[in-house]
């Protein structure tokens, strides 16, 4: 496992385009149709990265919350199923089934999705306000696996409060860092 952290760059652009297929549903379906009124999160992750897996649950739970408040999400995979099977489509449905997903789970096999959004590590968060304008590329909190800190998702729920609220986002923004995406 390589540690790497999120590409740091410049905040403003536009959410890019996808059409990428549901691994539950079997439909392909595109950023829009998952864009939230209030913004959208688009995060990269995947079956068995560990920091991964050491955050799931909140990500369930903030979907689950921030759903309500008309804020997207979308969870994609972008990882070469060839060389990670636990990362194939039929593995994405099961574990999207089993932990009752909030959000659809795309699988990126061209991995042309993660390129465009500069994605780089699992777990990869960017967020949009309702223009779809990137407002936020950071981590989910200071939590790590083996960190002993809690898993309370501080980050992004402030960058998604705030966006809520109307307020600034703010430029200090840190990295979230993970399993480096595996590449073809």
């Amino acid at each position: 496992m390589a540690l790497v952290e999120t590409t740091s760059i410049a905040l403003g652009f536009k959410a890019p385009s996808f059409d990428l297929p549901n691994v539950v549903t079997g439909k392909n379906e595109t950023f829009g149709d998952h864009a939230g009124e209030n913004g959208t999160v688009v995060m990269f992750i995947c079956n068995h990265c560990p920091y991964v897996i050491h955050v799931r649950e909140e990500l369930i739970t903030l979907a689950n919350e921030y759903t309500a408040k008309g804020i997207g999400f979308i969870a994609i995979s972008s990882n070469d199923a060839v060389n990670y099977p636990q990362d194939a489509p039929d593995k994405m449905r099961e574990l999207a089934i089993d932990l009752s997903f909030p959000f659809p789970y795309l699988y990126d096999q061209s991995q042309d999705v993660a390129k465009a959004y500069d994605a780089v590590c699992t777990p990869d968060f960017s967020v949009f306000d309702s223009n779809n304008s990137c407002v936020y590329r950071g981590r989910l909190d200071d939590s790590t696996p083996g960190n002993g800190k809690p898993i309370t998702g501080a980050d992004l729920r402030n960058c998604l409060d705030n966006m809520l609220a109307g307020n600034t986002i703010s430029d200090k923004q840190y990295p979230s860092m993970g399993c480096s995406i595996k590449w073809k």
